[in-house]
């Protein structure tokens, strides 16, 4: 219980960092959180949890349960690490490549981006460290079992989705608003 309370207490100074640096740069703070958030989360799952243990939060809703994911989203493409190295790194490489174009683009859009990007980046970190993915939501209502990292990645790529969607005309250009 003492463990608990002492990683809570870190959550909350990080929690507390995170909404002062927001302050000052809303898209680095969301960059860097998502990932911090991410990896923290994971480590404690390593740290704490046996391969295969599951605890139930809300009984026969939501557990938390380690499992190590050698493939992409529900476990799709299995074993093929070099290849998502390398999308993670092309991911990695044009973020930073278009990130000053990034301010040119309206909030909605980059906010979906960078949700995105930083989710791809926190699994990358697990991929390179070990070749698989830390999992460990577990939502009983679907047979996946996943990390914040894909949570933020499945937002961010709604969220994109629905801007090309519905926020852009045939050009490529952005609708105006409604009155």
């Amino acid at each position: 219980m003492k463990s608990i309370i002492e990683f809570q207490k870190k959550i909350l100074v990080i929690m507390e960092f995170i909404v002062v640096f927001a302050a000052v740069n809303w898209e680095k703070t969301l960059f860097l959180g998502v990932i911090v958030l991410d990896q923290i989360s994971k480590m404690r799952v390593v740290d704490s949890m046996a391969l295969g243990e599951s605890i139930p939060v809300i009984e026969n809703f939501f557990y938390l349960t380690y499992t190590l994911n050698p493939g992409a989203a529900f476990g799709i493409l299995p074993n093929q690490r070099v290849f998502f190295l390398l999308i993670g790194v092309a991911l990695l490489i044009g973020f930073v490549i278009f990130y000053p174009r990034l301010n040119k683009m309206e909030r909605l859009l980059k906010f979906g981006i960078i949700l995105g990007v930083s989710g791809s980046i926190g699994n990358l970190i697990d991929r390179i460290q070990t070749g698989y993915v830390v999992d460990f939501l577990d939502f009983k209502v679907w047979r996946a079992i996943f990390n914040i990292a894909d949570v933020a990645i499945v937002c961010g790529m709604f969220i994109i989705f629905y801007f090309v969607a519905f926020r852009m005309d045939d050009d490529g250009k952005i609708k105006e608003a409604r009155q």
